[in-house]
């Protein structure tokens, strides 16, 4: 499967991977050495501590690797009048009478507190390609769903802002 990435989502990735190689690496290597100084290896906090950051950041090379390696490459432009990627969507939720400010991102750029909302989640879904006045339903499970109205289209474009996903 393919993950679908903009080319500021690869570039983001690309600078975070030479990063983790040519910055991180050769000093979590330094760290390993430095503690390891210190003796006993079984009661050696501080060497555990920085073998598991450096486990830690090459799982998230790897990661990073694959990600890049298996994207496919899309379009963030959209009808005028139209919910794209990156648009600010003004949603009005009749259920609690409220608004809210969202834009609709890619999955690894995705933090919902934020109001940013991965385009493959249920909402994102929904809201990609709507107009201004349009209502929907978001079908969160079997026996729950609610709906929403778009109030209003701030058309952006990804200026890099939204920073990739941690784990």
């Amino acid at each position: 499967m393919h993950d679908e990435l903009t080319r500021e989502d690869i570039k983001k990735m690309q600078e975070e991977l030479d990063y983790r190689r040519l910055e991180l690496m050769p000093e979590l290597i330094e760290e390993v050495k430095r503690t390891r100084a210190f003796g006993d290896l079984s009661e050696n906090f501080e060497y555990k501590a920085a073998k598991q950051a450096q486990y830690k950041n090459r799982s998230r090379i790897r990661y990073l690797e694959g990600m890049i390696k298996s994207a496919r490459i899309i379009d963030s432009s959209s009808a005028q009048d139209e919910v794209g990627l990156f648009d600010k969507v003004e949603i009005y939720m009749p259920e609690d009478d409220e608004t809210q400010i969202i834009q609709v991102v890619t999955t690894v750029r995705c933090d919902p507190r934020r109001g940013l909302i991965s385009k493959e989640s249920p909402f994102g879904q929904q809201v990609l390609g709507k107009k201004v006045g349009d209502s929907f339903t978001v079908k969160v499970s079997d026996s729950y769903s609610y709906e929403a109205q778009i109030r209003s289209i701030t058309k952006m474009k990804d200026d890099g802002s939204a920073p990739l996903m941690k784990f």
